[in-house]
């Protein structure tokens, strides 16, 4: 099994783990001795999509059968079987409910039939109240039984893919806004809450494999709830996640600036065990480019919404991701984006260059940027945001942070920490006495120096288990 892409495509490895598993096959990360490779593929954008054909091709040279599965399955189907001939199967996501009978019949040498993409908001009512009558084949919705290695009560099967003390935990899936450069909601579907009870079993069931921090991860994590009836149930969730023992860190990803309630920031900045951690999908700061997007926001908006968290929160934590060069963007739209980001003080920023993505209102709009100024936009703010990012560490010298254990290795221990994102953040080199640390371990400690967007801290103390 192997897994490109988001933290979402993540949890689906971990549920077709366990379907897998539940039907006879032996999961493993050793493609030179497997029968069958699986790749979940990405097709986000065009750089994700071409790191998931390498991919497929270099399994095949394994001489395993192997299966395309994920977003870029589901979004191009019959397509991308029929242009990837390398590829046993395509399968998408109505295949996943019996995956283990699907590669019983591929290793078998039967050929399964790939499906013609649709767009799957058209599955769901439009009124989102009416989703839960029938969800259909949403990954991490199924309500079947577990296997029997799971707590009876889970009804998502999941089968972790790594022992580590940290976790992504799905709590949605798919997406009703319609931002002109995405074009994830017709892959994935119109906007899906998990109920807030399973999602509970399933931290609790973490917490009892040693997961002590727990990302929570969907497509629009702030629209939580608006199908169940309540806007405001993300809140009283993610206390009730923060009380579960065992469980001491409790991080929110993929916020939408236009949908973050008053209520929820505080409920971030003050619950004991959330992380003061704000991953802000901000894409721009121009206010008439956003509007292009499809999208709400300005430089002032966005710097006041810091403001808020921060005062608050001053040591919070602060991500986000920006476009350049999407159709109309002149040169005070760079402008203003470069402001923005000067006084964001943000501690992670990636950047992304434009590409028209079929499907998407963007391919149809005029202005579009030459592609090699794209390239120049884009090379120049990634410098820009590297040396804003390595100066915001450099301001945090002097704090005191909580510091999760991830490795403890020849190079030393390696932490994150609140604001620090597994994986797509910095991280926290620990230093004084670490000889008796390990994974998992969760330590106060004193931030001493830098090493861009890393930090060094000195241990302080270790807390308890």
């Amino acid at each position: 099994m192997l897994t490109l892409g988001c933290a979402r495509n993540e949890v689906d490895s971990e549920e077709l783990a366990a379907r897998l598993s539940a039907g006879g096959w032996e999961v493993t990360d050793d493609g030179e001795s497997a029968d069958v490779v699986m790749v979940n593929t990405c097709g986000f954008i065009e750089t994700a999509k071409q790191d998931s054909i390498d991919t497929l091709l270099a399994a095949s040279d394994t001489g395993a059968k192997v299966v395309a599965a994920g977003c870029m399955a589901e979004r191009y189907g019959k397509e991308l079987a029929d242009s990837l001939p390398e590829a046993d199967a395509v399968l998408g996501f109505d295949h996943y409910p019996d995956i283990a009978a699907r590669l019983d019949a591929i290793a078998r040498g039967e050929k399964i039939e790939s499906h013609t993409p649709q767009d799957r908001r058209k599955l769901l009512p439009l009124s989102p109240v009416e989703r839960h009558t029938d969800p259909g084949a949403i990954p991490g919705h199924a309500s079947d039984t577990p296997d029997t290695a799971l707590p009876a009560h889970l009804s998502v099967m999941r089968r972790r893919l790594t022992d580590g003390p940290v976790a992504n935990v799905k709590i949605a899936s798919g997406c009703d806004r319609r931002c002109a450069f995405c074009a994830i909601p017709t892959f994935r579907g119109a906007f899906v809450s998990r109920q807030p009870a399973d999602v509970l079993a399933e931290v609790r069931w973490l917490a009892t494999e040693g997961v002590r921090e727990i990302t929570l991860v969907s497509e629009n994590t702030t629209s939580y709830g608006k199908d169940l009836g309540d806007q405001s149930l993300l809140d009283s969730l993610i206390v009730d996640l923060a009380r579960v023992p065992g469980i001491d860190r409790v991080r929110l990803s993929y916020l939408q600036p236009a949908e973050l309630r008053p209520s929820l920031i505080e409920t971030i900045a003050a619950t004991e065990n959330v992380a003061p951690y704000f991953d802000l999908s901000f894409q721009h700061s121009s206010r008439d480019l956003l509007r292009r997007m499809r999208r709400f926001g300005s430089t002032e908006g966005f710097l006041d919404l810091l403001s808020t968290i921060r005062g608050l929160s001053p040591e919070a934590g602060a991500r986000t991701n920006v476009i350049v060069g999407f159709p109309g963007e002149t040169e005070a739209d760079v402008a203003e984006l470069e402001r923005f980001l000067s006084h964001a003080r943000l501690d992670a920023i990636g950047v992304f260059a434009y590409s028209d993505e079929e499907g998407t209102e963007g391919v149809d709009l005029d202005g579009h940027v030459d592609p090699d100024v794209i390239a120049e936009r884009y090379e120049h703010f990634s410098g820009l945001a590297a040396e804003l990012c390595d100066q915001r560490a450099v301001d945090r010298i002097g704090e005191t942070v909580s510091v999760l254990i991830d490795a403890v290795d020849d190079d030393g221990v390696d932490g994150r920490a609140a604001h620090q994102a597994p994986e797509v953040d910095g991280s926290t080199a620990l230093i004084g006495d670490v000889d008796d640390l390990r994974p998992g371990d969760l330590v106060t400690a004193k931030v001493v120096d830098t090493v861009g967007v890393d930090l060094v801290a000195e241990v302080i103390a270790v807390e308890e288990r």
